[in-house]
């Protein structure tokens, strides 16, 4: 039993570091009102398990520490958690990408408004924001659909 707990946590510790290496290593897709970020495609994992929501909560934060600091953890790691729930209450896989988008394009463009303040710049940035997120997130489903079809021990190897 204390195997498998440890196993867990190893597993989780090593989500959270992935989405953090990710945003890192593609740091200029990453962050600001144009934004692509790689490490999103991890979202899909809660829809596998719901345990890899905390990693993700958890990363996110942690990525967003050292680019707008408190409002950046505040707004991003918010928009993580709820589509981490809109993802564990998802039946079907193509409904993931558009909840997404929506959500992060609401969350993130709103705090880089504030950041930005430039008039009128909230729509925008809500759009730039919300079709970079649709298109990782739609990446990530086509990889993890073809993943499990290709693969079947995918699935088992990606549960806790």
């Amino acid at each position: 039993m204390a195997k498998k707990r440890f196993a867990q946590f190893a597993k989780m510790g090593a989500t959270a570091a992935l989405y953090v290496a990710l945003c890192f290593v593609f740091a200029p897709l990453s962050y600001g009102p144009i934004q692509f970020r790689i490490a999103e495609v991890l979202l899909l994992l809660p829809y596998y398990d719901k345990k890899y929501c905390y990693p993700l909560i958890l990363g996110t934060f942690a990525a967003n520490i050292f680019m707008y600091g408190l409002p950046d953890m505040i707004f991003g790691t918010l928009a993580t958690a709820i589509v981490c729930l809109a993802v564990i209450s998802s039946k079907n896989k193509a409904a993931i990408a558009p909840a997404a988008a929506i959500v992060n394009g609401a969350a993130i463009g709103l705090m880089l408004y504030f950041i930005f303040e430039e008039p009128g710049s909230f729509w925008v940035m809500a759009l730039t924001v919300a079709i970079g997120e649709f298109a990782v997130v739609l990446a990530g489903v086509l990889i993890f659909s073809g993943l499990e079809k290709s693969n079947r021990k995918f699935i088992d190897f990606i549960k806790f």
